[in-house]
């Protein structure tokens, strides 16, 4: 065999190979290799639209980051609106869901919460967008909230229902706390004591970012 063709011959096979290697890769990632690109929506309120923070510390950005760091060509879209209790969300809901979308990360409540308003109300607008989400046919993660303990004990069972019981009669994945290890942590906190500052966003970030990615890989 000349060496001309033996190169040939070396060629054919490194390209076998590496056609096999994405073969396998799609059959192992059959989301990831079909979808190059992804666009999530963060719809909330100011925990999401970064209330208190530079804009490139808000949570939609840092997800971002944290997800094309893990090799993801990932576009996160901030939809949060400071102040937004759930009626409010639900408001604006349906003209917000703009383009194709891989997911919709939904955190309201907290408002709900902070202003005594009645946790049926609270789980009916949610049960709503839901119903629009699940309609569209888009992935949704659900992120939880927990009642503030100062509204009682009836109340705070009430309220902190909503969510596992919204997930479970949807069957979409729950994040069962947005300020999960930053809720009354105060080097994680600005001064309100409420909103987290650039060291709490990336704990909640680093705390969601399993959840989003497993979101995004589920059919």
């Amino acid at each position: 065999m000349s060496i001309l063709a033996y190169k040939k011959q070396i060629g054919t096979i490194n390209r076998i190979l590496a056609m096999s290697l994405v073969l396998a890769l799609a059959v192992t990632f059959p989301w990831r290799a079909a979808h190059a690109a992804v666009t999530i929506l963060a719809f909330g309120d100011s925990l999401t639209a970064g209330l208190g923070v530079a804009a490139d510390q808000s949570f939609p950005v840092r997800l971002e980051a944290a997800l094309r760091a893990r090799g993801l060509d990932a576009r996160v879209v901030n939809a949060g609106v400071s102040g937004d209790t759930t009626s409010a969300g639900l408001a604006r809901l349906d003209w917000s869901l703009v383009g194709n979308l891989d997911l919709v990360v939904l955190e309201l409540g907290a408002n709900d919460a902070l202003r005594g308003i009645a946790p049926a109300v609270t789980e009916a607008n949610l049960d709503r967008m839901l119903a629009q989400l699940a309609a569209r046919k888009v992935r949704v993660l659900l992120a939880g909230m927990l009642a503030p303990p100062n509204l009682g004990a009836e109340y705070g069972a009430a309220f902190n229902a909503i969510f596992p019981r919204l997930a479970q009669k949807y069957s979409v994945p729950l994040y069962p706390f947005f300020l999960d290890g930053v809720a009354a942590q105060a080097p994680l906190l600005q001064n309100d004591g409420m909103h987290p500052n650039p060291r709490g966003v990336e704990v909640i970030v680093a705390g969601i970012l399993p959840h989003v990615l497993k979101a995004l890989e589920t059919p």
